[in-house]
């Protein structure tokens, strides 16, 4: 079944799945994940209603109850799972995608996410195998329940929003489900983009990594003289920024970034606050941030002199989540734009890591500091971003990358959890295949420019024999 991935549910409604998959899915949930009891929330997507029907459908007919959110950002419905001690969770979303997509997010306790290996790819086995849906009898199925912790979640996120009062503010919410809660927690003043729910996505698809959909906002900085460009994606799990020059920051660097609100509680929030007390107690080296395969190099190099050891893993939440909660991190990124806070329950939040964001900015503008001085001070690599190569045979053209390479250098470091990363004196790369898309990803960093513009090229030569 084309709807099935490493970290949720996904793909084109009525092609890729179904209202019948979906009743499916909430049938066999309560028993996947032995819970008498779901938590539910949906983004403003036009097929989200009748997904979010059927999906009560099945889990009542199960015998078990629904916790109804209604709309809701993903990371409300993570903070609802943790918070209020729910088995499990579904937000249905297809966060990031084009507007005929949709999908499903499934969590577990504590609100660790459910991925193909931990049980939807056994929910697919079973739907696949033609296993029976007999609902249970009239008196013993669930009900549904209208669950609002709407005005609890913004309290939550407010500990994180400080004094902003010196920044000239962009923000873009995509038409997405950020503008659900934004207003009510930051302050007047700030300049919106796309700003009303719209799951037709009128202005531009709800993905802040393709440049298209960052235009409007980089030019609004630019034309405003604003000291910074927020923008969400479709769900608000996912955040990127646009510094004073309109230039897309890469989503890594905010990583290294958020060190200083961790290590040294730079901010007026009141989270920021607490942290000028708590960093004094940690060691160098004590605490923990994670990154993901493709970050770049610089992220671990400006942490480690303010204390902080960082962590490389597999790319997606379905992997992150838990490896910070299994290291007890303080706090990780991923090149896509998600930030996970031990905070937030080891979960991602875009909303919070705007806040904690522009806590930051504020601060040192204060003390005469442009937000692209701060991007520019951490990034001092070359890098090609993700190049994408639509391949069949994928291990293949990753295993003779790899090969070359090696075979020409001596690598200084090697990972091999997540595809492939080679480190080598003055550069690096990554290959990897999409868990979500017909794929093969290659990025590459440098300290020459030359040498980036070689090694990329010399890829481009090795996988483009296995097109």
């Amino acid at each position: 079944m084309g709807a099935f991935h490493a970290y949720d549910i996904r793909g084109k409604y009525n092609v890729d799945f179904d209202r019948d998959t979906v009743y499916k899915v909430g049938f066999f949930l309560p028993e996947l994940l032995s819970c008498d009891k779901v938590l539910v929330g949906r983004d403003m997507r036009m097929s989200s209603p009748e997904i979010h029907e059927y999906l009560l459908k099945g889990i009542t007919d199960a015998g078990a109850d629904v916790y109804d959110l209604g709309l809701a950002t993903t990371p409300m419905v993570y903070y609802g799972t943790a918070a209020k001690g729910f088995s499990a969770s579904v937000q249905i979303t297809a966060s990031h995608n084009p507007k005929d997509d949709n999908g499903l997010k499934v969590s577990c306790r504590n609100a660790l996410p459910v991925g193909y290996d931990a049980g939807l790819g056994t929910i697919e086995k079973w739907i696949l195998g033609g296993r029976p849906c007999v609902p249970a009898a009239a008196g013993r199925r669930g009900r549904v329940v209208p669950f609002d912790i709407r005005d609890e979640y913004v309290a939550f996120q407010r500990q994180y929003v400080g004094d902003y009062s010196c920044l000239d503010i962009a923000m873009d919410l995509s038409n997405g489900m950020s503008a659900l809660i934004v207003k009510d927690l930051f302050p007047s003043g700030i300049h919106y983009l796309c700003d009303v729910m719209d799951g037709s996505f009128p202005n531009h698809e709800p993905n802040p990594l393709m440049p298209d959909n960052t235009l409007m906002l980089r030019k609004y900085v630019v034309e405003n003289k604003c000291d910074i460009g927020v923008i969400y994606d479709g769900d608000a799990d996912r955040v990127m920024f646009v510094d004073e020059k309109g230039r897309f920051v890469s989503p890594d660097l905010i990583i290294a970034l958020l060190g200083h609100f961790f290590m040294q509680g730079t901010g007026t929030s009141p989270a920021a606050v607490l942290r000028k007390g708590m960093s004094e107690t940690f060691r160098p080296g004590e605490v923990i941030a994670l990154q993901d395969i493709r970050s770049s190099k610089a992220v671990a190099e400006y942490l480690a002199p303010l204390g902080v050891e960082v962590r490389t893993w597999k790319v997606g939440r379905a992997y992150a989540a838990p490896k910070l909660r299994e290291l007890d991190g303080l706090f990780g990124g991923e090149l896509a734009g998600h930030y996970y806070f031990k905070d937030f329950f080891y979960s991602d939040s875009g909303i919070m890591a705007s806040s904690i964001v522009l806590d930051i900015v504020a601060e040192m503008k204060r003390r005469g500091r442009t937000f692209s001085s701060l991007v520019d001070a951490i990034g001092t690599y070359f890098n090609s971003g993700e190049i994408n190569f639509r391949i069949s045979h994928k291990r293949e053209a990753m295993d003779a990358v790899r090969d070359y390479f090696v075979s020409h250098e001596k690598p200084s470091a090697s990972m091999d959890f997540d595809g492939y990363r080679v480190e080598f004196p003055g550069w690096w790369f990554n290959i990897r295949p999409s868990n979500t898309e017909p794929y093969l990803r290659f990025i590459c960093e440098a300290t020459d420019k030359g040498v980036l513009e070689d090694r990329v090229a010399r890829t481009r030569d090795i996988v483009g024999k296995f097109e």
